[in-house]
This record gives C-alpha cells, structure tokens and sequence, in this order.
C-alpha cells in the first residue's frame, strides 16, 4: 500500500479529507507520518487521535529540519507527501526525491507564488472581480506553485461574493478535489 506523509503548518483540513476517504476505503493508501512546522497546529492532535505518527519539525528543533524531515519520511517509507497548508518552502532535496503534492486555493497559474496563500489568494480574486476561481492540485517542484497541474475544480463567484464566503466556498471544493486527485496517482 503507498505510503503517504503530510506536512501541515495549523489545521491540516487536506489530512481530514484523505483520513476520511481512507477511512471510508474511498482510497487505497496508509497516512503513516504528519509532520508540522508549528507546535500548536491542530493537525498534530488530529494525527493523534488517529494513532498516526506526529512531529513538530523546525528551527527550534533542529539544526537542519529539511534533513529531519527527510529522515522522517524515509523511515515511514513515504512515497508521496501531501502539503495541507504547510508555510515553509521545502529544500530542493526533498522536491526530487519524493512525490510531493500540493492544493492551492486558485486557478493556477493565476494567484500563485510567493505570498499567495489562504485569504491572500481569496483577497485577490474579489478585488480583480474575477468571475471564478477554484481549486488546483498541482506536484511541487522547486519553485512556488509552477509544478505539474494534476487536477482543477472551478467555482463560480456570486456578485455580492466577499472574502469569507468565498473561502468557505474553497474549502469545500478542496476536500472533493484532493481526495480525486489521490483516487487519480
């Protein structure tokens, strides 16, 4: 069974919905390792209380946590890494020897790179009154949000469409979207 790893910097809302899919034998795959950035990430609770190995990973903690990392995913015998919200830019290391897959809460290439995360994103689409937006799963390379597009959902914007009910709207679609992304690799 393939191996799967997440990196998650707060809630890990990605992690719930592959847990629920695996739970459901919607997918054939074994979330073994989380891994935050963040000490205080909920997703370190959630991976718990489902008796899935957890690590806080940074700075603080270690010298090179890149190589902690690293080290991590290769003794649970990862193949893939799911990114749910992970803040920190992964070492080019890490990018070429493991599948790494990412959701963005946009169409990419639109809204990508560096500082276009979470409400940055949805604060963007609203104010160049764009008529939709959506959700892209896309494999992580070395650089912000330009690896491979595996998957997009779209979503229409209302007129009266504001930051909040837009994410709200994206959130929803994420949790579709990454669990058809994995049901696809």
């Amino acid at each position: 069974m393939t191996k799967v790893a997440i990196l998650s910097s707060h809630n890990g809302s990605g992690f719930n919905a592959l847990y629920e899919a695996v739970k459901k034998k919607e997918l054939n795959i074994e979330l073994v390792l989380v891994i935050s950035n963040n000490q205080n990430a909920l997703v370190l609770q959630n991976a718990t209380n489902y008796a899935i190995d957890n690590f806080v990973v940074n700075s603080k903690t270690d010298t090179n946590p890149d190589e902690k990392i690293e080290l991590l995913l290769k003794e649970h015998g990862c193949k893939y890494i799911f990114l749910s919200g992970y803040m920190k830019k992964l070492s080019s290391n890490l990018t070429k020897n493991f599948k790494i897959i990412n959701c963005h809460p946009a169409l990419l290439p639109n809204y990508g790179g560096k500082g276009m995360y979470g409400r940055f994103v949805h604060e963007a689409v609203i104010k160049n009154r764009e008529k939709e937006s959506g959700v892209t799963i896309h494999k992580i390379n070395e650089n912000y949000d330009e690896g491979e597009i595996l998957l997009q959902k779209r979503v229409a914007l209302s007129e009266d469409e504001s930051v909040d009910s837009l994410e709200k709207k994206i959130k929803e679609l994420e949790q579709i979207a990454i669990v058809e992304a994995f049901k696809n690799i």
